[in-house]
């Protein structure tokens, strides 16, 4: 156990980690946001949370690089969890760890538990050494596939967090993905001053788009990786069968969405199309909303949500969408996508989004926004007030909205 904790933690010997060093010889690279608002007062217990192959494991590596230019490196600590196959080898891990750092009269560490859902019923060792004070100097980071929203496992811990920070890593929106290939816009919140800034670099913000919609804002393939759809599926796959749901029911409910978007479906509607209840259907949405794969746009009218209504459902990024599409063997619209793409970004800008339909339809209403969305030229009345964002216009805003 001892060789592999060594091999986890190179820089204690003064070495550079192997997922930088790959890192730095990526072709498109870039450091995530998010990594500054992981808590490093102690005590904190962080959770960053989101689908496999979205950077998390990259992103805390990069954060260690940043930490070890201030800190001994004999206080920061990293090991993944893949590793371990049961609860006692988690604690064998710690407890090896923690008397290294006795020996060294370290005060405060750094530790970092990466996909530690690997492990069955870990959190009963962290919460076991929280409540008796064995961390109450230190920082704690645990990283972990969907599986830790989906099991409720993060509220095991309430009172126990101290400062620390729920992060959720989301693929690239499209503003992310302009930046990263050297166009950053400045945006200050104000919709229309921004649409204004970024009409100056339409020409750019439209030639990108395509690309974007073909890789997405996943790591591996905007690094055109060959594999980055076989490890997205393996990712994903393991995470249904640990949820210990059939690859087959998700299938059928997955192309099911994917052959009749954007058009708003009920729980009985693809339960009857796949031939299981509507409840089973119900239940796994949720293990899909879960795994940040697939999200919800409820019916709103004159400001209520009306849940008895169809439900529009969305894949949260186009990489997800084609990928699943190929694993379905389903094609979808281009029109759909568009619509999926606004949605989710409106849903990541203001927290939910809704749509309505009656005599007219609008696609998207998210805070005091209406938007209809359009592949081809509109053809038909909107309500007052309501966004039409054609070809044209779409890449435009989305490059302003995240």
């Amino acid at each position: 156990m001892e060789d592999l904790i060594a091999k986890h933690n190179p820089w204690w010997i003064g070495r550079e980690d192997i997922t930088v060093k790959r890192w730095r010889n990526t072709r498109i690279r870039w450091i995530p946001g998010w990594i500054d608002k992981v808590s490093l007062k102690p005590f904190s217990l962080n959770f960053i949370v989101g689908p496999r192959q979205i950077g998390k494991t990259t992103g805390v590596k990069l954060l260690i690089h940043r930490m070890l230019k201030s800190r001994s490196p004999e206080s920061i600590f990293y090991f993944n969890c893949d590793f371990l196959p049961d609860i006692e080898s988690l604690r064998k891990v710690l407890d090896t760890y923690l008397k290294f750092r006795e020996a060294r009269g370290i005060k405060t560490s750094y530790i970092f538990l990466d996909e530690i859902t690997s492990v069955p019923e870990w959190w009963r060792v962290i919460k076991g050494y929280i409540d008796l004070g064995v961390f109450e100097a230190d920082v704690l980071t645990i990283t972990g596939s969907s599986s830790i929203r989906l099991k409720g496992e993060t509220e095991l811990f309430p009172g126990r967090r101290g400062f620390g920070q729920d992060i959720i890593v989301h693929p690239l929106s499209f503003r992310e993905f302009l930046e990263i290939h050297g166009l950053k816009l400045e945006i200050t919140g104000d919709l229309n001053r921004d649409m204004a800034t970024a009409l100056k670099y339409s020409s750019e913000i439209k030639d990108m788009f395509p690309r974007y919609l073909g890789k997405g804002g996943f790591p591996l393939s905007i690094n055109d990786d060959p594999t980055a759809e076989e490890q997205f599926m393996a990712g994903f796959e393991g995470e249904i069968l640990k949820a210990k749901r059939s690859l087959e029911i998700v299938k059928g409910i997955v192309s099911c969405i994917l052959r009749k978007a954007p058009s708003p479906l009920s729980f009985l509607t693809i339960g009857r199309e796949i031939g299981v209840s509507y409840k089973t259907v119900q239940d796994y949405i949720g293990v899909l909303r879960n795994l940040f794969v697939l999200e919800v746009a409820l019916y709103r009218e004159s400001g209520r949500i009306i849940w008895r209504k169809e439900r529009k459902f969305f894949f949260t990024d186009p990489f997800i969408a084609q990928t699943l599409s190929y694993w379905t063997i389903t094609e979808y619209l281009k029109g759909a996508l568009y619509e999926w793409i606004v949605q989710s970004h409106l849903l990541r800008r203001y927290g939910s989004v809704y749509y309505f339909r009656n005599r007219y339809e609008v696609d998207c209403i998210a805070d005091n926004l209406k938007i209809e969305v359009k592949a081809g030229k509109p053809h038909r009345k909107y309500p007052r007030n309501t966004l039409i964002l054609d070809e044209e216009k779409l890449p435009v805003f989305l490059s302003i909205i995240v």
